[in-house]
């Protein structure tokens, strides 16, 4: 039994990776494989994972850990340090005051579900990069979930991307806690495990630490079309 907090149990990450391996490979199918791998966890078995189900918008809400603490718009703190002029602390007011971004794209995951045209809007990982002064030699950022658990990673360039959110709003509204609230990273052009839920630190590195799926095998670079060989590709 996972404990409140930790990662889920052995045999559910197993089964996740494989399943997920299936979906690099073949896409298309790879749901129901791992509706089937994952059905234990709808009846009571304690793994840490939170609704595999679609709800009213398509989507399939995934959590690598058995409870993740909920933050409200009074203590919610994203942390910015590392290879930077200033670290710095950003509340969601002061997200919010910043110049806001908004875009239309695809939220798509290496498994091979796909919601279609999901409106989100928020601040640019760039401009937020921009605003503690990058130093010389960063290479990447290392982005890490209140979960205490999940992490991802971005090369400079990518992260700079004008595609890439801070994203306080989906389907128009503020990020529920659910959908990784109140704020989560959006990375248009990959698949969905880059974009993390429950944001709360980007450290500036001077090198790509692979993330929490990457470093059971899954593709550091995680451009939509270059890693299932079915989905069209993002990267432009």
């Amino acid at each position: 039994m996972s404990a409140a907090g930790a990662p889920v149990g052995r045999r559910v990450i197993i089964g996740m990776l494989a399943a997920g391996a299936v979906g690099v490979a073949t896409g298309a199918g790879i749901q129901g494989r791992l509706e089937d791998i994952l059905a234990p966890i709808q009846n009571g078995d304690p793994t840490g994972l939170t609704s595999l189900l679609p709800d009213a918008g398509g989507f399939r809400f995934y959590s690598v850990t058995a409870s993740v603490p909920t933050r409200t718009a009074a203590d919610y703190r994203l942390r910015v340090t590392g290879m930077v002029g200033r670290s710095a602390m950003f509340t969601l007011d002061q997200l919010h005051a910043m110049t806001q971004t908004a875009l239309t794209r695809d939220f798509q995951c290496v498994t091979g579900w796909r919601v279609a045209a999901v409106p989100w809007s928020g601040v640019t990982l760039a401009d937020l990069l921009d605003a503690v002064q990058i130093q010389p030699g960063a290479q990447a950022v290392t982005i890490r979930s209140f979960d205490g658990v999940y992490t991802e990673s971005l090369t400079l360039d990518q992260a700079r991307r004008p595609d890439v959110l801070i994203a306080l709003n989906m389907l128009g509204a503020p990020v529920t806690h659910e959908h990784g609230g109140p704020v989560r990273l959006y990375v248009a052009p990959m698949y969905g495990y880059k974009s993390l839920k429950w944001l709360s630190e980007i450290e500036v590195t001077d090198r790509v630490q692979p993330g929490y799926w990457e470093q059971d095998g899954y593709d550091v670079d995680a451009w939509v079309g270059h890693s299932n060989g079915r989905d069209d590709d993002a990267t432009s």
